[in-house]
């Protein structure tokens, strides 16, 4: 195992504090990319440190996607693969503040206490007990700690830096900040991917050490959308229909144990996610998820079928459904070309001691939909747990060591 730094280790720390006292909380309510003004701020501080680094051809979009490249130091006849990271900016909006205090503690051992009475407790967080000895970040207890992903940004940006500084020869690398990807990965969409041009990628959007992700989820949304017929309940007999009890019907023909809380592994789900009712309409919005991309298809059809049920069962309603496909699973993007890009990621945590933990992630991530584009771009670990919630957690030695293999990626690519 490589020996830790405290120094590296306060350099990551301290650029994490950095990143994360900026509200960057994307809302899916929004109409626009990026979904809130804090990731502007965040992408421009980006770029300062960027610019300051040396880093060439930075570049902000006009929906906040930040590029940048970091020039090859091969001698000019020297042909080496071309590599990207991408991070987003967003953190996700799990109800809780939008405003993060995010401080360093020593894990003593036992439940941590965040601020209030919020703890993180050893019987509802076992894992915390891996951690004993190691300073760690954590929240005060009122948000998410954001390591979903400014521990990702904060990895990649110290290496940039030190990239920029380092003699050793290294290629040519892309860098790549996008904005909500917590909403259905609206950011990456609008990237230009010729300011992204790249032999394969890296998204490091995942939790635990050693945490390598090369299959994620098919992704979709179903909106159901029922106008009922609106009537005084004194002259309803006979011609009111409650659009919301339409919606209980439909809602009570999907299978309960095909469900988020019921499934695990490769199990693949419909989640009914919100709705939104009133006398005349209800919005029924679903969630559909596969690795398997047949039975992602058939789970569609599925939902045209529950839908045709209720027409039939509610002929005065008016029923419309329609569809979205998110993001696709990024092991159907794999090939035996392009396989090279797992080898080196495999490669470079072994150099640096970290033994690899395969996953299949129930989720997506920006490489999800870069691998789909042609890009194949693998996910691998920042050290944080329990992403989403204000027990959200990140061992310094963890991040540490992903900071590591995001330099041994910069630097032996060409190898």
């Amino acid at each position: 195992m490589t020996t830790t730094s405290t120094e590296l280790q306060d350099r990551l720390a301290t650029r994490f504090l950095r990143y994360s006292a900026i509200s960057t909380q994307s809302d899916s309510a929004a109409t626009v990319v990026p979904s809130c003004q804090g990731q502007w701020e965040f992408a421009r501080l980006l770029a300062v440190e960027l610019e300051e680094a040396g880093v060439r051809d930075i570049h902000l979009s006009d929906t906040c996607v930040l590029t940048a490249r970091i020039p090859s130091t091969l001698p000019d006849d020297v042909r080496a693969p071309v590599i990207g990271f991408c991070t987003h900016l967003d953190t996700a909006d799990s109800g809780l503040s939008p405003i993060v205090n995010a401080r360093i503690i020593e894990h003593t051992g036992g439940d941590i206490h965040l601020g209030e009475d919020q703890w993180i407790r050893r019987k509802e967080h076992p894992e915390i007990d891996a951690y004993v000895g190691q300073r760690i970040l954590v929240t005060d207890g009122t948000s998410v700690l954001g390591a979903d992903d400014k521990a990702g940004v904060a990895s990649v940006m110290e290496a940039a830096v030190r990239l920029m500084a380092d003699p050793m020869a290294h290629p040519e690398v892309y860098l790549a900040f996008v904005p909500d990807e917590e909403i259905g990965l609206r950011g990456v969409r609008t990237m230009d991917l010729a300011r992204f041009p790249v032999d394969w990628a890296y998204t490091l959007d995942c939790c635990e050490r050693g945490e390598v992700v090369e299959a994620t989820f098919n992704a979709a949304y179903a909106t159901v959308v029922i106008e009922g017929v609106a009537a005084h309940p004194m002259s309803a007999f006979g011609v009111l229909v409650n659009p919301i009890l339409v919606a209980h019907d439909l809602i009570g023909r999907f299978d309960p144990t095909q469900t988020p809380e019921c499934t695990q592994g490769r199990e693949g789900y419909i989640w009914v996610d919100a709705m939104h009712a009133d006398q005349s309409v209800a919005t029924v919005d679903l969630n559909i998820r596969d690795f398997d991309r047949t039975r992602f298809e058939e789970r569609k059809e599925q939902i045209r079928q529950i839908v045709d049920q209720v027409r039939a069962a509610h002929p005065r309603a008016r029923i419309d459904v329609t569809f979205e496909d998110v993001y696709a699973n990024l092991e159907d993007s794999k090939t035996p070309t392009n396989a090279i890009a797992t080898r080196r990621l495999l490669d470079a945590m072994a150099a640096v001691g970290v033994e690899p933990i395969h996953r299949s992630m129930r989720g997506g991530t920006d490489g999800s939909w870069l691998s789909a584009q042609g890009i194949f771009t693998p996910n691998f670990f920042t050290g944080a747990h329990n992403f989403h919630s204000r027990c959200e957690f990140l061992p310094l030695p963890s991040l540490e060591c992903s900071h590591r293999v995001v330099m041994e990626l910069m630097r032996g690519a060409s190898s």
